[in-house]
């Protein structure tokens, strides 16, 4: 679904704290999922939109301008100063829905090297791109970062969760980057010494319908989350071994009713639609040492029937001669349909 030109992003993206040095969103769904889109050439109409939205957002000037009576060095040093904090687009790339693009600061672009991209279709035949994964990957200093934007298989019929794990489990053994000619890299998204996934998971309650709908009334959330797929997928070590969430203190994240914030099922639907039953079907998860979540919850913005999700890391990063830099990154993740 394409933005609308006057899409408010500031909240969003949380841009007038001016707290964060690297920012990766993550959206799924953002061409319908039809055979000519799948099939046919890649529509980057609508990920050409979002970037140009991200970056006037994330670089509106924070000064209201040099007074006259300043000297001209002074206001070329502000100039500098503005222009060190200014944000760039480093990587972005759009598999038929799925688009991942990551931003970070002028300032901080030298020290990133060994930008790679990796895909993988996991959807119609097991390979096309209506479901699956865009990685983005880089070194900063000497810690490896990988970021994993993922469309999992849907469904909510018995039986479904399997094919969502086989969809995690395959994304993580296809995923391939290049090796480095002079330096040994990581190659697959578990070599990396950071990495988060992010994206519609499309995990669901295993609870009967009615229960759901009336613990969802309820806000329960408590009950729900016990009988969460993927929270109950966790301590199995299945597919999920040394993976990480923060804890979800917000209401399920779909299915919306379209510009509203009641769920799709309170309304009336049209026939043969189906009406789906309300789960945390957005999620963002990490691994890594010296990678630490400190906000995790959703965003008040009616683009979908989902609702985006965001979570802010604290990261350390290795530099040579085993001193350590930190910095703040945001990982918003959004389905749009």
């Amino acid at each position: 679904m394409a933005p609308s030109n006057d899409l408010d992003l500031e909240d969003w993206l949380d841009s007038r704290a001016n707290s964060y040095d690297i920012y990766v969103l993550g959206f799924q769904e953002i061409v319908q999922l039809n055979a000519r889109n799948v099939l046919g050439p890649r529509n980057s109409c609508i990920s050409t939109k979002w970037n140009s939205l991200i970056g006037e957002t994330l670089n509106k000037r924070r000064r209201k301008g040099v007074g006259l009576h300043q000297e001209i060095t002074n206001s070329s040093a502000i100039e500098r100063s503005v222009q060190e904090e200014h944000f760039r687009c480093i990587m972005s790339k759009q598999m038929v829905g799925i688009f991942t693009s990551v931003w970070v600061r002028t300032n901080l672009r030298p020290y990133i090297h060994h930008l790679n991209v990796s895909c993988v279709g996991s959807g119609i035949m097991g390979y096309l791109g209506n479901k699956g994964s865009v990685s983005i990957r880089f070194m900063l200093h000497e810690t490896s970062f990988c970021f994993v934007c993922c469309h999992l298989a849907s469904g909510g019929k018995q039986g479904d969760v399997l094919l969502r794990n086989f969809d995690a489990a395959d994304i993580l053994a296809r995923t391939r980057f290049p090796g480095g000619a002079t330096q040994e890299l990581p190659k697959k998204i578990l070599d990396h010494d950071q990495v988060v996934l992010l994206g519609d998971l499309n995990y669901r309650i295993s609870l009967k319908e009615a229960d759901t709908r009336l613990l969802v009334e309820d806000k329960n959330w408590s009950i729900l989350l016990e009988n969460d797929q993927l929270l109950l997928e966790f301590p199995t070590g299945r597919h999920f071994e040394g993976w990480q969430e923060g804890l979800i203190t917000f209401s399920p994240t779909y299915k919306y009713h379209p510009n509203s914030d009641q769920y799709h099922w309170c309304f009336d639907a049209a026939p043969g639609e189906k009406k789906r039953v309300p789960a945390w079907c957005d999620r963002i998860l990490w691994r890594g040492k010296g990678l630490k979540q400190t906000q995790y919850y959703t965003c008040n913005y009616r683009l979908s029937d989902h609702r985006p999700v965001r979570a802010v890391f604290h990261a350390e990063c290795e530099i040579r001669g085993d001193a350590d830099c930190a910095c703040g990154c945001i990982a918003p993740s959004s389905t749009s349909e």
